[in-house]
C-alpha cells in the first residue's frame, strides 16, 4: 500500500535483544496526511531499514509504501504499520506539464494550403 504525507514526528531509535539472543531496532515516524480530513499515521521501520528514514526532517513530503501486519498475544490484537520504502516527494514530480514557451506555436500555414474536408 502507498501514502502521501507530510513527517510530523520522528520518534527515537529503540533496540533491544529477542528470547533468542538477536539484537534489533526499529525507528517509529508519523506522518500528516493531506487529506479533506487529514490523519496521523504512525509507522515502524525495523532493522536495516532504518536507512529509509536517515535524513528526513519534520515537514518533508514523503511517499510511503508499507504493510499492515497484526498478532495475537494473550488474546488480545497488535498491529503494526511497517513502512518499506519511503521516498521524498519533490515539488516536481513529472505530473506538471512543461512550461509553455511561445516557440511552441506551430507556424501559420501558407496561402492555399486548404484542408481536403
Amino acid at each position: 500500500m502507498e501514502i502521501k504525507g507530510k513527517i510530523n514526528q520522528l520518534l527515537p531509535v529503540a533496540s533491544g535483544v529477542s528470547k533468542a539472543g538477536n539484537e534489533w531496532k526499529k525507528q517509529e515516524f508519523v506522518i500528516e496526511t493531506q487529506d479533506q480530513y487529514p490523519k496521523q499515521i504512525c509507522f515502524t521501520v525495523f532493522g536495516d531499514k532504518l536507512s529509509l528514514i536517515e535524513g528526513l526532517q519534520p515537514g518533508m513530503d514523503v511517499n510511503v509504501f508499507f504493510d499492515v501486519e497484526s498478532r495475537e498475544f494473550n488474546g488480545r490484537w497488535y498491529h503494526n504499520i511497517n513502512a518499506w520504502k519511503v521516498e521524498t516527494a519533490s515539488a516536481d514530480n513529472g505530473s506538471a506539464p512543461p512550461p509553455f514557451t511561445p516557440g511552441d506555436i506551430p507556424p501559420e500555414p501558407a496561402e492555399g494550403d486548404d484542408l481536403p474536408f
